[in-house]
């Protein structure tokens, strides 16, 4: 019996082995082994269980009854809103438009939503909320302070230093301290408006009101019908020098019924109608007169 002599093997590699030898030898295709295939087969388990639809309700039901266990636990519970630098007018308003059923969750509670709700009433400027230990909800106002009587298309109306709105008003009467303005676009000049009132302060007791003329000037309305008819430009300036001419020579105390300013440099008086007569009497030559 003859034996077989197989030829030597081939230490060398093959082919395929060669490759996977330097395909394993890759950084990154030997971090997608070791790595990403055990992460690969870890998410492919919950992924297959998700893939139920009963199953995905059943899960967000659960985790549903879980934060809202949380939300209502008694430390998040709001159970009284306390309202501070607001008169008791005000107030009940931000009570109105801000309708809380308490208790209530203080996860249920949009403080910047509710914040702009409340700076939307006309007579709130600012209003700052914040949820306080103790179940304590805290709306701080800055409420609209009232400079003017705007006598507008709605009637007459109270307006802050900016001309904002603040409330209306029945009377005059009711807020007799405050200057009233009337005029088309009045309302977009009130900082202008209390600077005349301000430059007015000598004559204040007959000051009746400011009327605003095209929406770019105003007329000084006083008593006995006087209107002083300032100029687009520097009417306070305007206004200054006619206080100043009064208090020498009392021109405001006499018959006149208009100081006309809106041109500068041609500054005119219209007397009053009575003066008017009286001055055509004593031009009018008298009856029975004979010529020297």
């Amino acid at each position: 019996m003859c034996a077989v002599i197989l030829p030597p093997r081939d230490p060398a590699p093959s082919r395929l082995t060669y490759r996977m030898q330097r395909l394993w030898l890759t950084p990154l295709f030997r971090l997608a082994v070791l790595r990403g295939l055990p992460l690969a087969a870890v998410l492919a388990i919950p992924a297959l269980w998700f893939s139920d639809a009963d199953r995905r309700a059943e899960f967000a039901g659960q985790i549903a009854d879980i934060r809202r266990q949380v939300e209502t636990r008694p430390e998040f519970m709001v159970k009284l809103m306390v309202i501070e630098g607001a008169t008791d007018p005000v107030a009940q308003d931000i009570r109105e438009v801000l309708p809380l059923d308490f208790p209530v969750s203080s996860f249920d509670l949009d403080l910047h939503e509710m914040r702009r709700t409340a700076e939307a009433l006309d007579a709130v400027e600012t209003a700052e909320l914040r949820v306080r230990p103790g179940g304590l909800l805290e709306l701080k106002v800055v409420e609209r302070v009232p400079a003017v009587v705007w006598r507008g298309p709605a009637g007459l109306e109270l307006l802050d230093g900016q001309g904002n709105r603040v409330a209306p008003i029945e009377t005059r009467g009711l807020r007799a301290d405050l200057p009233l303005i009337a005029g088309e676009g009045a309302q977009r000049a009130v900082p202008e408006a209390l600077a005349l009132v301000a430059a007015a302060a000598p004559i204040e007791e007959r000051l009746r009101g400011l009327v605003r003329v095209g929406e770019r000037r105003w007329d000084v309305v006083l008593d006995r019908n006087q209107r002083i008819l300032l100029p687009g430009q520097d009417a306070v300036a305007a206004l200054e020098r006619v206080i100043a001419l009064d208090g020498v020579t009392d021109m405001l105390g006499r018959d006149i019924a208009v100081v006309d300013l809106r041109n500068p440099g041609r500054p005119t008086v219209r007397l009053a109608p009575d003066a008017v007569e009286e001055f055509r009497t004593m031009r009018r030559p008298r009856a029975g007169a004979t010529r020297g």
